[in-house]
């Protein structure tokens, strides 16, 4: 194993300007890569690195690697891990977000079911989750603990730029890749 080096990180603008000559890893889940990816991406969600990670090797022996995710913060996490096992890779600093707002397209699957990004699911769970401890908790103070414990999670996603809720949602079906689309992008990335 090749001695591991700090990951590096390309603003949206580098990322473009180097686009062709990259290969592109998405490592968000498949229901939020189908909403949108940098053209050309792969999609292997962060929780299946380990699995694609001789193929990653192999991608990054022919080109040079850039992990991309919505907001920077997986994509640097799939970059230290890939950069621990020897595997060069760079990050796309701001993620999809920042290749958006300077005006680059996000590629869709054609006829691709568009399911809600993560962000938008934790949402989802949070507000249903205090919403209805708070209708089940009318006039006792102690059955308000639910509303109480999902707000602490959410403080502690903001400090430490990490989201448990989101790694629950992750492992629904819906936010799972097939194994058939698995199989197909490790064997691209080997190819």
């Amino acid at each position: 194993m090749a001695s591991p080096t700090a990951p590096t990180a390309l603003s949206a603008a580098q990322a473009h300007a180097r686009l062709r000559e990259l290969t592109v890893v998405d490592v968000r889940t498949p229901g939020e890569y189908a909403a949108g990816h940098l053209p050309g991406a792969h999609n292997v969600p962060l929780d299946r690195l380990e699995q694609a990670l001789p193929a990653l090797k192999a991608a990054a022996e022919r080109r040079d690697l850039l992990v991309v995710c919505a907001s920077g913060a997986r994509s640097a996490t799939a970059a230290q891990r890939l950069s621990a096992q020897g595997v060069p890779a760079a990050t796309l600093t701001g993620g999809t977000g920042a290749w958006q707002r300077l005006g680059h397209d996000l590629h869709r699957p054609a006829g691709a079911r568009t399911p809600w990004a993560m962000d938008r699911q934790v949402r989802l769970a949070a507000g249903s989750l205090i919403l209805t401890d708070l209708l089940a908790a009318r006039g006792r103070r102690r059955a308000r603990l639910l509303s109480a414990g999902v707000a602490a999670g959410l403080v502690l996603s903001a400090v430490t730029d990490t989201c448990g809720m989101a790694k629950i949602l992750a492992r629904l079906p819906y936010n799972q890749p097939r194994a058939a689309d698995l199989d197909a992008t490790l064997a691209a990335l080997t190819g």
